[in-house]
């Protein structure tokens, strides 16, 4: 049966008085949005996908029902996690800035910076923290929004979950045992085969040969290290191979061959999706 959770941004959107003012589509289901809200009461039950939030203004009159006995205020840190619950009452304007990340792409981002395996992620759940280093990423993140800026709201996002997981309060790097998953040497083999094939036809029988496994057992395995399926893993690389070659002059139909794409087309419904842009408008914004 189809999971029926809604995420926070839902959530918000469905309240009488919460006015969001500018959103930014980060692709593959993460996105971002500044918000204000005032004179509410919002109940988040077990929402879906991970929400990070930093107060950016007001905030004395925002405390949560079911937390610490504490109130909001400018440059605090809230971190929801998926699937936690939470009630929250507000009595005075403030405004705010979420950023939204889907549980595969938070999994697939950690095992990807980290060369961790995707299972070891444990994210916390915070409220209205000092936390200098992501508030600065989140300010950076509201900035992009502002300005429709692609690039910078990427790079605020990727360097706010690195800050995440490094900090010793938040990281959840603490090393365990782990049973199943692909061993470190094949999931280091398996990642430079795909680097080394983008520009070709990657099958999943190609794949599992690296580790000696059937393509059942090793598409599991798979999803289990990295968060995300031998596809969504190879997809992603191919529109970030597609945005690096999009700095130079070749035309776009023969950088949609050497990614791996089957046409233009292709790489355009791809691109669109993976960065909420056309390969054209994203050269362009360079």
């Amino acid at each position: 049966m189809k999971d029926s959770r809604l995420s926070v941004f839902r959530f918000l959107s469905a309240s009488p008085t919460a006015r969001m003012s500018q959103s930014i589509d980060l692709g593959f289901g993460r996105s971002a949005a500044i918000w204000s809200n005032a004179h509410d009461r919002m109940s988040y039950q077990r929402p879906d996908g991970h929400t990070f939030s930093l107060y950016l203004s007001g905030g004395a009159g925002t405390r949560r029902l079911d937390g610490p006995d504490a109130r909001g205020r400018p440059g605090v840190l809230c971190i929801m996690p998926q699937g936690h619950s939470s009630e929250w009452e507000i009595t005075d304007f403030f405004e705010f800035v979420h950023l939204y990340v889907p549980d595969d792409q938070m999994r697939r981002m950690f095992a990807e910076t980290f060369d961790r395996d995707a299972r070891l992620m444990a994210l916390p759940e915070v409220t209205f923290a000092d936390a200098p280093a992501l508030a600065l990423r989140l300010r950076q993140m509201t900035e992009a929004i502002l300005a429709g800026g692609h690039l910078l709201a990427e790079e605020a996002m990727t360097q706010a979950i690195h800050d995440l997981f490094v900090d010793p309060r938040y990281g959840g790097m603490r090393a365990r045992a782990i049973s199943g998953g692909l061993a470190p040497h094949v999931r280091r083999r398996t990642l430079d085969y795909i680097e080394a094939h983008l520009g070709e036809t990657i099958r999943l029988q190609d794949l599992a040969d690296i580790g000696q496994l059937s393509a059942f057992h090793f598409q599991r395995m798979f999803r289990a290290s990295f968060g995300v399926s031998p596809h969504g893993w190879v997809a992603h690389r191919r529109v970030e191979r597609a945005k690096s070659m999009l700095s130079g002059m070749e035309p776009i139909a023969q950088i949609a061959s050497a990614c791996g794409f089957s046409s233009q087309s292709h790489l355009t419904r791809a691109f669109k999706l993976g960065t909420g842009l056309t390969p054209s408008a994203y050269r362009q914004r360079q």
